[in-house]
């Protein structure tokens, strides 16, 4: 059967067999969700992912780094600037996960979010985290320079439905100890919904159409000389069981 397929089929057919036999990528999940801390907070990572049976062991790297803990969670407590950096994790069944960034900062008072970047209908929800959690009065939320909340107790800010213009520059600040502190502002993303036309996402990106082009014309050359070379090698035979085959003599054999 391998020996009718032309060489581009069996390209395809083994590229479509790569594509298909790779394994999901691992995930890094934070709890609490957080990926903005000050130093002296805690934090787990684990690891979602693939496991053989009865092996949980996990492999974890810190900014490429291999990291001697191989348990399904990796935890940090009493956090150092020093633990800031790129935290991955890879299951026995699944690939090594995309990179998740971690910032730990010095300092009295920190903007916290759970995602940064949030699509238009979803929820933003920031948090305004003390340095040790310790008691703060007054909270006010800002975006863009504007205040958008006031609180005497309340360290949170929801906004449950986010539009285009939620997206912004956003700090807070309060009084610590008497003193009137604020946080570094930090930029919120909110993406706009898509929703193209089912015309326009038909179309693949331009490396994708190139591809499947020049792939196209490799099978159809292959293709045609496969079926021409088949004909011939068909007529041939027949021809041969026909006693049409004729036998020409070299002109250098008529002397003798």
């Amino acid at each position: 059967m391998w020996q009718l397929l032309s060489p581009t089929a069996l390209l395809l057919l083994v590229s479509a067999g790569t594509h298909a036999e790779d394994p999901p990528k691992s995930v890094v999940i934070l709890d609490p969700p957080w990926d903005r801390l000050l130093e002296k907070d805690s934090v787990t990572l684990k690891c979602q992912g693939a496991y053989p049976p009865g092996d949980d062991s996990t492999e974890w790297r810190w900014n490429g780094t291999l990291i001697s803990n191989k348990a399904s969670s990796y935890s940090i407590t009493d956090a150092t600037v020093g633990n800031s950096g790129e935290y991955t994790c890879k299951t026995g069944l699944s690939a090594q996960s995309d990179p998740l960034r971690l910032e730990v900062y010095k300092g009295w008072l920190l903007l916290q979010a759970p995602r940064w970047v949030v699509q238009e209908g979803e929820s933003i929800r920031l948090r305004c985290h003390t340095w040790k959690n310790i008691t703060i009065q007054k909270v006010q939320y800002f975006q863009n320079g504007m205040g958008k909340k006031f609180s005497h107790q309340n360290f949170e800010y929801h906004i449950p439905n986010a539009t285009l213009k939620d997206g912004g520059s956003y700090f807070c600040r309060g009084i610590i100890k008497n003193y009137n502190l604020s946080s570094e502002a930090v930029k919120v993303t909110v993406q706009g919904s898509k929703s193209p036309s089912p015309i326009l996402s038909f179309f693949l990106p331009w490396h994708q159409i190139i591809f499947c082009l020049v792939m196209g014309f490799l099978f159809a050359v292959d293709t045609g000389l496969y079926f021409s070379v088949r004909k011939v090698l068909r007529s041939s035979k027949e021809d041969w069981r026909n006693g049409k085959v004729t036998w020409s003599r070299d002109p250098q054999d008529k002397g003798g």
